[in-house]
C-alpha cells in the first residue's frame, strides 16, 4: 500500500473515531474498546490501523499515568503491606529485629531500617532488599 493511502486510511479512522486526549474514565473507556477492536484484526491490521493503535495507546496510557499511578511507598509502608500480605504480627518479626520495641519502632517510623535489616527482610520475604529504599 503506498504511503498517500495509508495517510487516507489513517485520515479515515481519525475522522470516523474522533480521538482526543482522554478526560474521563467515560472517555477512557471508548478509547480502550477502539483499541481492543483494532487489535483483534492482529495479524491482518493495515498500517493506518497500527498508526490508530499507537495513537490510542499513548492518550490511553497518559490517562492511566495520570489517574492511576502508583504512589512511591516507603519502607515502613512496603513492610507493613508485607506483613499484611502474610498475615503476620509485630510479634512474628522477632527474629528479623530482635526485639519487640524495634520491630515497634520501625514500624512506628521512629526508626530507621538498618541494612541488617534490609537483608533479613528481602530473605524473610524473598524481595529485592531495594523495595526498602
Amino acid at each position: 500500500m503506498s504511503a498517500t493511502a495509508v495517510r487516507s486510511e489513517y485520515a479515515s479512522l481519525l475522522t470516523s473515531t474522533l480521538p482526543s486526549v482522554i478526560r474521563s474514565e467515560a472517555e477512557n473507556e471508548r478509547h480502550i474498546a477502539m483499541l481492543e477492536e483494532i487489535d483483534r484484526k492482529g495479524k491482518r491490521m493495515s498500517a493506518a490501523e497500527r498508526r490508530m493503535a499507537q495513537l490510542l495507546t499513548l492518550l490511553i496510557e497518559d490517562f492511566e499515568e495520570q489517574h492511576y499511578a502508583l504512589k512511591a511507598a516507603g519502607p515502613v509502608e512496603v513492610l507493613s503491606e508485607l506483613m499484611l500480605a502474610n498475615d503476620l504480627k509485630q510479634k512474628d518479626l522477632l527474629d528479623v529485629f530482635g526485639t519487640p520495641s524495634i520491630v515497634s519502632e520501625v514500624l512506628g517510623g521512629k526508626r530507621r531500617l538498618t541494612t541488617e535489616h534490609i537483608r533479613r527482610l528481602s530473605h524473610r520475604f524473598h524481595v529485592s532488599p531495594e523495595v526498602f529504599f
